[in-house]
């Protein structure tokens, strides 16, 4: 009889009561557990309420309560990893080692939340990877780019179908630690729709102040974040709400220079090229004359995300060449990668000659800087203004 009514129950509950003793949490938070474990109980098993009470209680069990993953304090080992994986970068290196060193001489202290802003290709992303790594922290990264719904971070009410958590908590959940270094790429083209302003959320999780009791409308209780390591990516301030960007430490990130590429070639992106095409160091080879001519002929950027592209151009010809049995010279000369790669970029030089009307400008740009040619027209006119609008 007690089966036909819906019960049978007790096996649901004893996994999340088992589940819920392994778990640090507060007072607080495992009265809520045992209020929601209650209301759980009352449901007939074969109702629809009872599935989306147990899958909420399964998340809320799921979550890594006052769990957190131990920081690594070496810092001179946290130094050589962030050397190894990126070239330069001094000023951000140099905040997260200081980061490192007042955790090690105070336990508590929260964690900073830092915007890295620069053009596309100068590694921002692949930075919060090595930083990461560095700490000795889990690693979760999130895209924000075209993000227009407000319940994304946030959550959605249990009550509706289908609700789930936010994605803040969800990669938490992922992690499995409640320290995680968290990248939020490209903040500076979140979206704004008619399901509320996620930026606006996001003031929550982004404060120091208040995200040790951040609420998703999911969890319906405050979850610490306080000791998560937010990062945040963008490639222009001027988009960012300004509430948004008073509650970041901004970072910025500037273009390589010509040396400084060369240099990130011969260290990284040669090198990972030739393994991801199957190849060796003997069958492909670059010197810093032939990487200099890449650079300035066959691209334009700040970064050098076309330059790697044109890097793997190279070794999928060498790899053609190898495959089809024919002789080639390993050591690319600047011809070979003229007939690769195209046609070298054009730019722009000053002229040698004055002409009447024409003056040459300067440029500033984010790639570097440039010349303009300016010039003037004199035309017949009636002498009236007329106002367009």
């Amino acid at each position: 009889i007690q089966e036909e009514l819906g019960g049978g129950t007790e096996n649901d509950i004893e996994e999340l009561k088992a589940k819920a003793k392994k778990l640090k949490w507060s007072k607080e938070i495992e009265n809520h557990f045992n209020k929601e474990i209650n209301r759980l109980q009352r449901h007939n098993p074969n109702s629809p309420d009872y599935n989306v009470q147990r899958n909420y209680l399964d998340f809320f069990t799921d979550l890594p309560w006052e769990n957190y993953s131990k920081d690594t304090f070496d810092l001179p080992k946290a130094e050589a990893v962030l050397n190894r994986d990126h070239f330069g970068l001094e000023d951000i290196k140099k905040r997260v080692l200081e980061h490192m060193a007042v955790l090690k001489l105070k336990n508590n202290m929260k964690s900073p939340i830092l915007c890295l802003v620069g053009p596309p290709g100068v590694g921002k992303t692949s930075l919060g990877k090595s930083v990461a790594d560095a700490l000795g922290r889990k690693y979760i990264r999130l895209s924000l780019g075209g993000l227009h719904d407000e319940s994304e971070i946030r959550g959605h009410r249990k009550t509706y179908i289908g609700a789930m958590a936010g994605r803040i908590l969800q990669s938490i959940k992922k992690a499995g630690t409640s320290n995680p270094v968290i990248v939020l790429d490209e903040i500076d083209k979140l979206g704004t729709g008619t399901h509320g302003d996620p930026s606006s959320a996001l003031l929550e999780v982004l404060d120091p102040e208040q995200n040790n009791s951040f609420y998703d409308n999911y969890l319906e209780i405050g979850y610490d974040l306080s000791k998560v390591m937010f990062i945040a990516t963008a490639n222009s301030l001027s988009t960012i709400q300004r509430a948004l960007l008073d509650r970041m430490e901004i970072i910025n990130l500037s273009g390589y220079t010509l040396e400084e590429k060369v240099e990130i070639a011969k260290r990284h992106l040669l090198k990972k090229q030739i393994h991801e095409h199957g190849l060796s160091a003997q069958e492909l080879k670059l010197g810093s004359k032939e990487l200099k001519h890449i650079i300035e002929a066959h691209t334009r950027e700040s970064g050098v995300r076309r330059l790697e592209k044109n890097l793997a151009a190279i070794a999928r010809w060498a790899a053609l060449q190898i495959t089809m049995n024919k002789e080639y010279n390993p050591k690319i000369s600047i011809k070979k990668i003229d007939e690769i790669l195209g046609i070298p970029m054009s730019k722009a030089v000053s002229e040698t000659t004055n002409e009447t009307g024409v003056v040459t400008g300067l440029a500033w740009t984010s790639v570097g800087g440039d010349i303009l040619f300016i010039e003037s027209i004199l035309s017949n006119g009636k002498g009236t203004l007329s106002m367009t609008g």
